[in-house]
């Protein structure tokens, strides 16, 4: 795999707001990267200066092994998360439009857009304005436009606002099939479960600086495998066990977080002399748990 990115100690402020600093990151061919962080962490800058809608006032961005330079956008897709449709304009119509304006001309656009289309079940929406398009709708048309014109690096900001689950479902797996043939894509969003699922290197950002970085595997390799899943029928009473640290119940199981050095067996055989057990998982804490930790008390409001 090659470097499609490369991020050299970029940093951007704003009238004396720091909103990126020193940032450094690679994104591959072939590889999903999850750019996390709270509101005005400055994932959104980082995005902006990456396809050329600012530029950093330090450092260095380079895109496909060059500098920076426009005629390398013809290769990148971008879904920001405000959409930038036409609402009056028919769908059809505009996604012709915005294939022809990355290049492709009127046939081979008319071709994909009705290929998409038919794939996310939505051709027979293709002759109605987007206004009259519900929110997950337009987001899917949005995606669609990214794509069309099979760019080598996609950036996806929040795909999945407005869909529901099989829509989420279907724009998952599209995005995987994306990878799996090659392309880099750069992958924002809020949901962490999301990223733990898709992503293949994370970079979680706060305060506009890189706090946390690598590979899945070896970010939650860092934290203790003290967390509990457990699916029960019956008493909770083994909630009461002392090595517990925090627990959050829920109807039929538990999230349990243990003490340090305390016996996942004890807990076990408590709670299977309270309970019948069809669950008792020993794992590493989730991805949203370690965002939660490593921001926490650090969020601008």
């Amino acid at each position: 795999m090659s470097d499609v990115v490369a991020l050299d100690s970029i940093s951007k402020s704003y009238d004396q707001k720091v909103a990126v600093h020193d940032l450094s990151l690679t994104i591959e061919s072939g590889s999903m990267f999850g750019l996390l962080g709270p509101n005005g962490a400055g994932k959104t800058s980082s995005i902006r200066m990456i396809v050329g809608i600012t530029m950093p006032d330090s450092g260095q961005v380079n895109l496909f092994g060059r500098r920076f330079h426009r005629d390398s956008l013809k290769r990148v897709g971008y879904l920001p998360e405000e959409r930038g449709l036409y609402k009056k304009m028919v769908v059809m119509d505009q996604l012709i439009f915005m294939g022809q304006l990355r290049g492709l001309t009127e046939s081979v656009a008319t071709q994909r857009a009705k290929s998409w289309c038919d794939r996310f079940d939505i051709l027979d929406s293709t002759s109605k304005k987007t206004e009259e398009l519900s929110k997950g709708m337009q987001q899917k048309i949005q995606f669609i436009s990214t794509i069309m014109h099979e760019p080598d690096f996609i950036i996806m900001d929040e795909p999945f606002s407005g869909l529901d689950p099989v829509n989420t479902s279907l724009l998952q797996d599209t995005l995987v099939e994306l990878k799996n043939k090659g392309k880099a894509i750069l992958f924002s969003t809020h949901r962490m479960d999301q990223v733990e699922k898709l992503c293949d290197t994370i970079c979680l950002v706060n305060k506009g600086e890189a706090v946390l970085s690598g590979t899945m595997r070896e970010v939650k390799s860092r934290y203790p495998r003290n967390r509990v899943v457990l699916q029960y029928e019956g008493s909770n009473a083994f909630l009461n066990f002392p090595g517990i640290a925090d627990a959050k119940n829920y109807p039929g199981s538990a999230e349990i977080k243990l003490k340090p050095g305390a016996s996942a067996q004890d807990l076990l055989h408590l709670a299977a002399a309270h309970a019948t057990i069809y669950k008792f998982e020993l794992a590493e804490p989730s991805l949203e748990e370690i965002f939660i930790e490593t921001v926490g008390g650090r969020i601008d409001a």
